[in-house]
């Protein structure tokens, strides 16, 4: 076992893909394929699952991720302390859906980072796919959503994949609207309300279950649908077609301006917005910075954060 070999099994994690590693790492996939089976034959254990869609950590190759970051972040230490080298850089990776707040949250982390240097990862991505780089360390922490509809499949999902969800706050639900809307000055609105106007909902490719959709109601027959795939073209059909999307409520007009607002729902459902990691290994401390970030955002917008015993 080489350095250079851990260095290579946390590249391809990072990458989901032997070939994206090499072509990174600067070596051919042929080297980087050998140097993977060779680790793996010496510890005779296998660290991934080969199929025609990618690569995935095995049991084995999560522990033995976790093993090789330790041993990579204790060999930088001291590459620094005895050779006057510069500090590592800070990483820090996030899956999230589409939330303002998530990304208002990353901006205030980067502010307070004191370092040179930093390689951060914020993916705004679909549900399974949060699962999917939480489960294969591609991301340290993921931001979804439970409700009454969703939170038994989405449980269990999770265990399967050895992830634990953290509650941070419950919402009622809202809808974002065009400022211009002519529900816009409603206090409240009810779907038949909405039922002439376009509903907007992220799509969520191959894995397109109900269960895994970003908006709550997501069973609700709707006359006009638009499934969109990022957060500025969701914004700029609400504004341009009067569209509406189902959300938590928390907008953030530094990041989206004026011109979206939103209005409370009414609904008996709720929204619990909380984040996933792994329920085998602690959280960074720079992961646990962002944390800390979303918190305060959540705090600021008015909503309690779920004590401890509610976890």
């Amino acid at each position: 076992m080489t350095i250079q070999q851990l260095k290579y099994i946390i590249k391809i994690v990072e990458c989901g893909s032997i070939t994206e590693a090499a072509r990174q790492l600067y070596i051919s996939q042929p080297s980087l394929s050998a140097a993977l089976k060779e680790l793996e034959s010496e510890f005779g254990i296998e660290l991934f699952y080969r199929t025609a869609k990618g690569i995935s950590l095995t049991a084995e190759g999560t522990e033995f991720l976790s093993y090789a970051r330790q041993v990579i972040e204790q060999t930088q230490l001291l590459e620094q302390r005895y050779t006057n080298g510069k500090p590592a850089k800070r990483l820090c990776s996030v899956s999230t859906q589409h939330y303002a707040f998530a990304v208002n949250a990353f901006v205030n982390l980067i502010s307070r980072i004191d370092t040179d240097e930093y390689e951060f990862t914020l993916r705004e991505t679909r549900t399974y796919e949060i699962i999917e780089d939480v489960a294969n360390f591609r991301s340290e922490v993921g931001i979804l959503y439970f409700s009454q509809f969703n939170e038994k499949v989405l449980k269990k999902l999770l265990k399967e994949h050895h992830l634990a969800f953290v509650p941070l706050f419950e919402a009622a639900p809202h809808v974002f609207i065009s400022s211009a809307h002519p529900l816009a000055k409603r206090e409240a609105v009810t779907l038949d309300d909405l039922e002439d106007y376009p509903f907007l909902a992220f799509e969520q490719g191959t894995y397109n279950s109900f269960y895994f959709s970003e908006e709550i109601l997501s069973t609700a027959p709707h006359k006009k649908t638009i499934h969109v795939s990022d957060r500025a073209t969701l914004f700029n059909l609400l504004i341009g077609l009067n569209g509406y999307t189902i959300c938590s409520g928390i907008l953030n007009s530094n990041l989206n301006g004026d011109n979206i607002v939103s209005v409370p729902l009414q609904t008996d459902e709720w929204m619990r917005v909380g984040y996933i990691c792994s329920d085998k290994f602690p959280l960074s401390p720079i992961s646990l910075s962002y944390i800390s970030e979303l918190k305060t955002l959540i705090l600021e917008e008015g909503f309690t954060i779920l004590p401890e015993a509610d976890r």
